[in-house]
C-alpha cells in the first residue's frame, strides 16, 4: 500500500507550476483590464490545481495498466512501480477531476458565464483522454498541442474572462507565453522518455520528431515567452521584468541543446517550470504596475 509520501510524489508536485502560472498571468492581465476579483482568482487557481493533479493521477493509471511506465527513468509512478493498486489511483484521479468540475461550476455560477461549462467539460475530457481510453491522443503526438491549449490559452484567457468579462491582446500574449513554457516542460519530459516510449509503442511528438527535432522544439518554446516580454514592453516597459527569469533556463538549455539524455534531463523539467512561474509572477507584477 502506497505511503502518503508516495501519493504526493505520484501527484507530481513538480508539475504544479503548470497549474499556477496560467492563473497568475491571467490575474495580471485581468488587473490591467480593471477586472480583478479575489474570489474568482482563488477559485480559478483551485480548479487549475485540481485539474492537473487529476491529469497526473489519470496518466499514472492509464500508462500503468498499459505497461508504459514499467521501464521509466523519471519520478515514481504509482501503478507502474506497483506501490498502489490501479483502482486506487483511478479513484484518486476521478476525485481530483470531480473536484475540479465542482469548483468550476461554482466559478461559472458566480460569474454568470454559463457557456464556460462547455469549456470546463472539454478540459476534463481532455485530461482523461490524454492517456485514457482506447485511442489516447497523447499516444498519437497531440499531447503538446493539448498542453498549449489547456494550460496556456484556456488557463490564462479563462482566468481573465471570468474576472474582466473581456479579453485583450495582452492577455493573449500571456497565454501564448505560458502555453509555450508549459509545452516546453512536456517536451523535455518526452525527450527524456523517447527510448522507453518507442519500446512501449507510445508515439509522442518527440518520438515522431526524433531527438534532434525535439531538442530544437524545446529551444524554440522557451524562447517564445521572452519575445512576448519584449512585445509587452510596448504596453508597459515593466514587462521587461520577465526577462529576469531567463538565467533560470541556462542549465536546461545547455542540457537539452548539448545532448543530455535520461535522468540528466530531469532538472530541465523543474527549471522550465520554475522559469514559467517566475515569468508569470513578474509579468503579473508588471501589468499591475
Amino acid at each position: 500500500m502506497a505511503t502518503a509520501g508516495e501519493w504526493i510524489e505520484g501527484a507530481r508536485p513538480r508539475t504544479l507550476p503548470n497549474a499556477v502560472a496560467p492563473v497568475v498571468a491571467g490575474v495580471g492581465a485581468a488587473i490591467a483590464l480593471d477586472g480583478f476579483s479575489w474570489s474568482r482568482s482563488v477559485l480559478a487557481l483551485l480548479v487549475s490545481l485540481a485539474l492537473i493533479v487529476g491529469v497526473n493521477y489519470a496518466n499514472d493509471y492509464s500508462d500503468g495498466i498499459r505497461g508504459t511506465d514499467e521501464n521509466r527513468v523519471g519520478p515514481l509512478r504509482l501503478v507502474g512501480s506497483g506501490v498502489a493498486k490501479p483502482k486506487a489511483v483511478l479513484a484518486a484521479a476521478l476525485v481530483a477531476l470531480g473536484l475540479a468540475g465542482v469548483l468550476g461550476l461554482v466559478l461559472v455560477a458566480i460569474s454568470g458565464l454559463w457557456w464556460l461549462l462547455a469549456m470546463g467539460a472539454v478540459c476534463i475530457l481532455g485530461a482523461w483522454f490524454y492517456t485514457g481510453g482506447k485511442k489516447p491522443y497523447g499516444y498519437y503526438g497531440f499531447g503538446e498541442i493539448a498542453v498549449f491549449v489547456f494550460f496556456g490559452l484556456a488557463g490564462v484567457l479563462g482566468t481573465v474572462y471570468v474576472q474582466a468579462g473581456q479579453l485583450s491582446w495582452t492577455a493573449l500574449g500571456c497565454a501564448v507565453a505560458v502555453g509555450s513554457f508549459s509545452t516546453g516542460v512536456l517536451t523535455a519530459n518526452n525527450l527524456r522518455d523517447i527510448p522507453t516510449d518507442i519500446e512501449s509503442g507510445k508515439r509522442t511528438l518527440a518520438t515522431r520528431l526524433g531527438e534532434k527535432g525535439t531538442r530544437r522544439l524545446y529551444l524554440v518554446l522557451v524562447t517564445v515567452p521572452y519575445v512576448v516580454s519584449v512585445l509587452l514592453a510596448f504596453v508597459t516597459p515593466w514587462a521587461l521584468l520577465g526577462l529576469l527569469t531567463a538565467p533560470l533556463l541556462l542549465k536546461s538549455v545547455k542540457a537539452v541543446g548539448g545532448g543530455a539524455q535520461g535522468r540528466a534531463l530531469i532538472p530541465a523539467l523543474r527549471d522550465t517550470g520554475f522559469a514559467m512561474l517566475g515569468w508569470a509572477v513578474l509579468t503579473a507584477v508588471a501589468l499591475t504596475l
